[in-house]
């Protein structure tokens, strides 16, 4: 996990617990930032410090960040840059900024590449204990998980494909389109399909997969279509979306909804009519 930052950086660490190390903010010649423990703090030599002690990555050292990612290949990563991120080997998500390169209305490049910021994927297991025993009662069931970027719902959907896999031995077909889901246990019977969009992981797995329960992360308002092919197929989906309310979701195509009120913690889950589910 992270052998790909610079030695600089990666010293840095050496004084954290890694298990509660969520993100990292590389920014050149700005202070280095890590999510810790699920507040943001600053980063030096020394441990956690102010902004001023701090170690401030280089410019090269971000590019550096970058190559090592990808394993020094950019051209197999093309098509995840020209959506702003890639993914590494252990799961790793990068975000990047930089100077964004258009031809005919879509992105061609990123150039002049200046931040990243790197979420570390972690296994929780038990953090789904509550929304598999409170949305599951009746059978499996299709479920949201609603909540700003970092709250956990990756974290929550990877347990939760994990314990119906062990529970039911169902067969599970996990989309994850930006290598991201599928960085961790999922059980014996799951299978994954990586680096497609929804559309087309859909449709590959209602024709060829047969699964009882199709898990993806971070619907946009263009997937819902394949969430209702599949559902209307007879198949489960598990989803989660960058959402805060039940009203927000535009297509109520969930038997559950599962909202977020922080990192990891459950505020609320909801049936499909909104109403309160004990």
């Amino acid at each position: 996990m992270l052998e790909f930052l610079p030695p600089r950086i990666a010293a840095c660490l050496l004084r954290l617990n890694l298990n509660r190390l969520y993100e990292l903010r590389l920014r050149a010649d700005k202070p280095l930032c890590v999510n810790y423990g699920g507040a943001f703090v600053f980063l030096g030599e020394i441990g956690v410090c102010s902004a001023a002690h701090a170690v401030k990555p280089t410019l090269h050292e971000v590019e550096e960040t970058l190559l090592a990612a990808c394993e020094h290949s950019v051209y197999s990563v093309e098509n995840q840059l020209k959506e702003g991120f890639i993914t590494a080997t252990c799961g790793e998500r990068l975000g990047v900024a930089g100077t964004f390169v258009y031809e005919r209305g879509s992105v061609q490049a990123i150039r002049e590449i200046t931040s990243l910021c790197i979420r570390v994927p972690h296994d929780i297991p038990g953090c789904a204990d509550r929304v598999y025993k409170q949305c599951f009662r009746e059978g499996l069931c299709s479920l949201i998980v609603l909540g700003p970027p970092g709250d956990g719902k990756t974290t929550i959907l990877r347990d939760l494909t994990r314990i119906v896999s062990q529970k039911t031995s169902c067969n599970i077909l996990v989309s994850d389109e930006r290598g991201e889901l599928s960085a961790g246990e999922l059980g014996a019977t799951t299978d994954v399909i990586r680096f497609a969009d929804k559309s087309t992981a859909f449709t590959s797995a209602i024709r060829a997969l047969r699964p009882d329960v199709i898990v993806t992360d971070e619907l946009l308002p263009e997937d819902y279509h394949a969430v209702r092919r599949a559902t209307e197929s007879g198949i489960r989906v598990f989803a989660s979306a960058h959402l805060m309310r039940y009203e927000d979701v535009p297509q109520k195509l969930f038997d559950r909804y599962v909202l977020l009120g922080g990192l990891g913690e459950i505020r609320e889950i909801v049936g499909r009519e909104g109403e309160h589910v004990a």
